[in-house]
């Protein structure tokens, strides 16, 4: 016999005695399933994270309206005490990137809704005086006033899925919220 026939015959039997061999199966097993339990542990993570923040950033925005539809006036001073209130609510997330627009909106007797002033977070006039706007049609009352919260903020992806690709860039989460003026009168912003 040639020593090449030996050896595939030993080779053979190798393959042979692995074949019937059945010791550490669960160890692949773990090893090949462990990485894809690992990844949707990590996702859910993830999830639940960005879950928690898009519900804050509704709850930011609900009660921003509803406290700027409280008083009968209000002012650049009192509506930049709204980030604070955002602040608050999205403890212990950072606010970072957090952008926010107050707009006081008059409904004609015609259901024509337009600004009567509007403010952001760099106290600046985001949308013009009297610019006519789209509201939800369950809100297009005659001569009502609606207060408009809006709130956007950036949200990072923590782990797993930042560190799979580069390409992946902070998604916006935004909320926006009216709120009907509680009495008759419209609310005013004396420096708005």
């Amino acid at each position: 016999m040639t020593q090449s026939k030996r050896a595939l015959r030993a080779l053979g039997q190798t393959f042979k005695r692995l074949k019937q061999d059945k010791q550490g199966v669960g160890a692949v097993e773990f090893a090949i399933i462990f990485p894809l339990l690992l990844a949707l542990y990590i996702t859910a993570f993830e999830l639940t994270i960005g879950f928690s923040v898009y519900k804050r950033a509704t709850r930011a925005a609900g009660a921003i309206a509803d406290l700027a539809s409280q008083p009968q006036t209000v002012n650049k001073a009192y509506l930049n005490t709204m980030e604070d209130v955002a602040a608050g609510i999205f403890v212990p997330y950072a606010t970072t990137g957090l952008t926010l627009k107050i707009s006081g909106i008059q409904v004609d007797a015609n259901k024509i809704a337009k600004i009567s002033w509007s403010w952001d977070q760099d106290d600046k006039r985001p949308y013009a005086v009297n610019s006519i706007v789209n509201i939800p049609d369950n809100l297009r009352q005659p001569n009502a006033f609606l207060v408009h919260a809006e709130l956007t903020i950036p949200h990072t992806l923590l782990m797993f899925m930042s560190s799979v690709s580069t390409s992946i860039r902070p998604i916006t989460i935004g909320r926006d919220y009216y709120f009907a003026k509680r009495e008759a009168d419209p609310i005013t912003c004396g420096d708005c």
